[in-house]
């Protein structure tokens, strides 16, 4: 059917009218027709600028400010995380830390020389092969001879040897006899040992039990060093077939240890300690563990009112390879805390009093994504065999041990047992000497992922140590004050005690404020946009509408002009494919029906007169012109041929 006459005239307006706005059909009249509508006013400037150079210069100053609001923004996103630290401190009575105390030597000497005196033979025997050093050279050649223990094999397979010039040649300390030496390995003081010094070297050799040419050959500066190293490999070995039971029995009781005791002006004793025994420290003793659910705390600081203890060291009984200091080894930390005495301890020396001040401090850290710390450690993939909360040092000691157990198949005599594991001894494992010298070089290269898993804890509480030291007990007072205390200890009053066995022991608050580090977000979400915004304002003078129209006009918009474009070619190249197979020519009523695609005017509103006058003039036709008048038209002809006679003058009659 025909088209009624409003709908045609609509649709050759429809098809005509340039199009502006979100509608526009190219991308060209779409960024214009934003810049000329936007808020900021440097798309604005970049349009409606004349010349070249002044839109030259919008373009930059607008691409520049765009820059620096996308570097803000992202250096805002990045502080985002970032954590302000601040410190509270208070004046508050304060709960008293565990203080362990151990004696540097683990286990007396006298108890134990039926389980080390094969080790201590071969040890003598060393020190007189390379050294020329014996204590009767008769006494060692007889103990030596006297029958062959369990341990002989195991010594036989690792030797002490002396290398010489740095050849491939040593000599076995058992034989005296040289030896070629296999493996290249260098380990512990190697730096200075291939320093070119041409001093001989001391060291040993361990060999893979299942392949006997891969070795690792550790050598030492000092002799002193290597001889020490040796012994303790040795005396791990023979500790770890000990039951706990008798370790316990020959390490020293609270009776041996503790002389005197005193804590916030009152007196203690044993009872007020807990037993602890550490398999490198033996017996150790805990003051205050809080095993009993109290825990004390002091009301007053300074030395009058901190643990005051005489410590009994009875350094006749020390075992002369293993240690080679005197004195006690003690540990400042919370009750809930393992005691890594190892390898935070203070030494303590004899005859002097030892003043350690304190400063207690909690400190918290924000968890993710603040920083990669830990609040319990059940996130951590590693269990904690310490049976004590969480710490960095209980994870690394864990998951070394958790290594050694599944590389070596058994446990490293320093650290808590995994469960079903037990310690590594030669007669069960052969080859765990060896196994375990490559894994902890692993450990401490950082190999074993160890350093990577385990975390710091979020939380913790610290006890800054100051210590300081005085000569005790005095010249004058000394006699008096040695009898007392054999008195006490029991022993008969004519022989008193030595002041090298005794050790003076203070432990107290210097003062009673609690310094708490707390860390806190230095931005929220509302800060967050509130700069972002500053930015937006600053470079752009836009807001959050603006950024919405920017996202409309730059990603839907543009979008689906692009959509539209790729439609449109995609239908007239099919199309002309259909009509090219049937042979037909192109209609022309495909171009006005394209018109019709065109939504700038809904099929409803009639025209107007402004959307007539901005119709396109027709090529063909010449321009229209308003015609000019004709002057003929003006001239006055009468209607009548005569005039009337009413109107003739009065007077010619």
């Amino acid at each position: 059917g025909a088209m009624a006459p409003g709908k045609k005239i609509t649709a050759r307006i429809k098809r005509t009218l340039p199009v502006k706005g979100p509608q526009a059909p190219t991308l060209s009249e779409l960024m214009r027709w934003y810049c000329l509508n936007t808020n900021t006013h440097g798309c604005r400037r970049i349009v409606v600028s004349r010349g070249r150079l002044r839109r030259f210069i919008w373009i930059l100053l607008t691409l520049g400010a765009v820059g620096l609001i996308l570097w803000q923004c992202a250096e805002l996103l990045m502080n985002y995380y970032s954590a302000s630290v601040s410190v509270t401190v208070q004046f508050q009575k304060l709960p008293f830390p565990a203080v362990t105390i151990c004696n540097i030597n683990p286990y007396k000497y006298s108890s134990m020389k039926d389980y080390l005196s094969e080790l201590d033979k071969e040890t003598k025997k060393a020190l007189e092969t390379f050294y020329g050093f014996s204590e009767g050279k008769s006494k060692v050649r007889r103990s030596v001879d006297e029958g062959n223990s369990t341990g002989s094999d195991f010594f036989k397979q690792i030797p002490l040897l002396k290398f010489e010039d740095f050849s491939k040649t040593a000599i076995d300390l058992r034989s005296g006899q040289k030896r070629k030496i296999e493996g290249s390995v260098f380990h512990k003081d190697s730096s200075i040992v291939n320093s070119g010094d041409s001093n001989d070297i001391i060291g040993f050799q361990l060999c893979d039990a299942n392949n006997s040419s891969d070795c690792a050959l550790y050598t030492f500066s000092s002799g002193v060093n290597a001889i020490q190293e040796w012994y303790k490999l040795h005396y791990m070995n023979i500790m770890a077939q000990i039951p706990l039971e008798t370790k316990e029995k020959l390490s020293y009781s609270a009776d041996d240890l503790l002389l005197t005791c005193f804590f916030d002006g009152l007196s203690c004793d044993k009872r007020h300690f807990t037993r602890f025994h550490h398999p490198l420290h033996g017996n150790c003793y805990t003051f205050n563990s809080g095993e009993n659910g109290t825990i004390l705390s002091t009301s007053t600081g300074g030395s009058e009112y901190g643990l005051q203890v005489v410590l009994y060291i009875d350094e006749a009984d020390y075992n002369p390879f293993l240690v080679t200091s005197t004195g006690a080894k003690i540990i400042v930390h919370d009750q809930d805390e393992y005691p890594f005495i190892e390898d935070i301890g203070t030494e303590i020396e004899t005859a002097a009093a030892t003043s350690i001040g304190m400063h207690f401090t909690r400190s918290r850290k924000l968890s993710k994504p603040y920083s990669d710390c830990t609040e319990t450690g059940a996130d951590i993939p590693v269990e904690n065999l310490y049976n004590k909360s969480y710490s960095l040092q209980i994870c690394l000691h864990s998951c070394f041990q958790k290594a050694m157990v599944d590389s070596c198949g058994c446990a490293q005599y320093a650290q808590p047992l995994p469960a079903g594991a037990e310690y590594c001894n030669y007669k069960k494992n052969p080859n765990w000497m060896y196994c375990y010298y490559r894994l902890h070089e692993k450990f401490v290269k950082e190999q074993l992922g160890c350093q990577q898993i385990c975390k710091d804890a979020c939380s913790f509480k610290e006890w800054a140590l100051t210590t300081s030291i005085a000569q005790w007990p005095s010249t004058v007072s000394e006699d008096w004050m040695l009898r007392v205390l054999s008195w006490d200890k029991g022993q008969k009053i004519n022989k008193k005690l030595n002041k090298t066995d005794l050790a003076n022991l203070m432990v107290f608050y210097k003062d009673l404020n609690e310094r708490f580090i707390s860390e806190n977000p230095a931005n929220t979400l509302v800060i967050l946009l509130s700069n972002f915004g500053g930015q937006l304002g600053l470079w752009m003078s836009c807001s959050v509408v603006c950024v919405i129209e920017i996202v409309e006009v730059f990603l839907i918009d543009s979008l689906s002009i692009v959509m539209r474009r790729q439609w449109q070619k995609a239908k007239k190249w099919w199309n002309n494919r259909k009509r090219a197979r049937s042979g037909k020519p192109p209609e022309a009523s495909d171009l006005e029906r394209q018109g019709h695609d065109n939504p700038v005017c809904i099929d409803e509103d009639l025209p107007t007169f402004n959307t007539a006058l901005c119709l396109p003039l027709p090529q063909d036709n010449p321009l229209p012109r308003t015609p000019p008048p004709n002057y003929s038209t003006l001239r006055l002809e009468t209607a009548f041929t005569e005039q009337l006679p009413d109107t003739l003058e009065v007077g010619q009659h």
